[in-house]
This record gives C-alpha cells, sequence and structure tokens, in this order.
C-alpha cells in the first residue's frame, strides 16, 4: 500500500508549493480516521497549513526559503529561484494617511468594506477563495512584512495590485513567490510572481489590529504634541 504522508506531501507541493515537515503530517494524520479518502485528506490538510504557523509547519529548504542575507541592501538585485511560501505578518496601505488606516481597520471589525464611495457588508467565510475575494480592492501601493518557513522576515511592496492584498486581508495570510525579484532586500511584488492563498493565524491576527491601531495612535499623538508651539 503507498504511503498516504508521501501522496499528500507530494499533491500539497504541487498544487499550492506548500510541503509539510514530516512531523507536522504525522500529527495530523493521526488525528484522522484511518478510513477517510485521500481527496479528503489532502482538503484537510491544506485547509490546517493554512491556518498553522509555517515556521512549525513547512519543511525548510534552500529552495523553498530565503536566502540568509536577503535583507542585504547593496545587493542591487537578484530572482529568487523556485517557489518560497510565506505568511503575512504585518500590512501597510502606503497611501493612506494614518487616519484613514484607522478608519479602514475599524470599518473591517464592523464588517464593512468599500466599494466606490459605497459601503458594503463583507462577509467572512472559510473558504479561502471566497476569502481573498472578499478583501476591498483599491488603495496601495501596499508594504507586506513577510515571513518564510525558516523564520526570516523581509518586507515586499506591490508593485501591481494584487488580487487578495488589502488592509482586510488577514494576519497569517499564505502567500507563494515563485521566481520574484528582490532588490535592495525588498521583495518586488507582482501577479506573475505572487499568489495568495489564503488563510489565517487568529491569534496573530487579533494581536496585530489591536497593535496596528494603537501605534497608528500614538504616531498621531506624537505628531500632534510636536506641532505644539
Amino acid at each position: 500500500m503507498s504511503d498516504p504522508a508521501a501522496q499528500i506531501s507530494a499533491q500539497l507541493t504541487a498544487r499550492k508549493s506548500l510541503t509539510p515537515s514530516s512531523t507536522w503530517l504525522s500529527t495530523f494524520l493521526k488525528t484522522q480516521r484511518p478510513t477517510t479518502p485521500l481527496p479528503a485528506l489532502t482538503q484537510t490538510a491544506c485547509f490546517r497549513l493554512l491556518a498553522s504557523d509555517i515556521t512549525k509547519s513547512l519543511n525548510t529548504t534552500s529552495s523553498t526559503c530565503f536566502p540568509h542575507d536577503v535583507h542585504n541592501a547593496s545587493v542591487q538585485e537578484r530572482r529568487l529561484p523556485g517557489s518560497v511560501a510565506v505568511q503575512v505578518l504585518a500590512i501597510e496601505d502606503m497611501s493612506k494617511s494614518r487616519w484613514e488606516q484607522i478608519e479602514a481597520i475599524e470599518a473591517l471589525e464592523r464588517g464593512e468594506g468599500t466599494k466606490g464611495r459605497e459601503i458594503v457588508r463583507v462577509v467572512a467565510t472559510k473558504d479561502d477563495e471566497s476569502e481573498r475575494a472578499s478583501v476591498p480592492k483599491g488603495g496601495g501601493p501596499h508594504k507586506i512584512l513577510l515571513q518564510d518557513a525558516a523564520g526570516r522576515r523581509v518586507y515586499g511592496i506591490e508593485l501591481k495590485g494584487l488580487e487578495g492584498v488589502g488592509l482586510g486581508m488577514s494576519i497569517g495570510c499564505k502567500m507563494v513567490l515563485r521566481d520574484a525579484l528582490v532588490a535592495r532586500g525588498v521583495v518586488l511584488l507582482e501577479p506573475g510572481s505572487t499568489t495568495v492563498l489564503g488563510g489565517k493565524i487568529e491569534e496573530l491576527h487579533k494581536a496585530w489590529k489591536e497593535g496596528r491601531k494603537a501605534e497608528l495612535k500614538a504616531a498621531i499623538e506624537a505628531n500632534e504634541h510636536e506641532a505644539r508651539p
């Protein structure tokens, strides 16, 4: 009989560029019924990976992680070979003022997005495709703090609008960078090299929202204090 762990790993790598570690996959399979069909196991494993911390769930190899010197600003330009899976740790809309970013975060907390000048309700779902579609479009470019499976963190800048990228995206959301360009220690994010898979790490998302609002408000207050005669 074929090894289900190997089959699941091969399918997730081929379809999503997510290669689970043997330890994570072994633990996952112990929670599943032995009679569960392989397609259902693969789908459940994918859902769990998208909700996981990839520093604890994915394989770390030189071909699936950032180079150790990815932050080196003296390197004018280089391309990352292959596919690198990352998770989003923070996001900023560089086109919005601090107050506008606070208002956008609070609107999303109320379940509201924007469509032109109209406020619309955004319904969250468990399906990652629907989740990406629910992220309000507009604004940008966005600056995103990315983390690979080895724990290396680097900023990415959106050069062109990316489907699923916006202040409404979840912290812990997974993305795959394919042959992406890195310039002066910053990853350049473009549709041809960046795929948003979805997912969310609940505790990180909650902490980021609370911390981001506090950080923005503190910066506004500091500027107002400095402006006083």
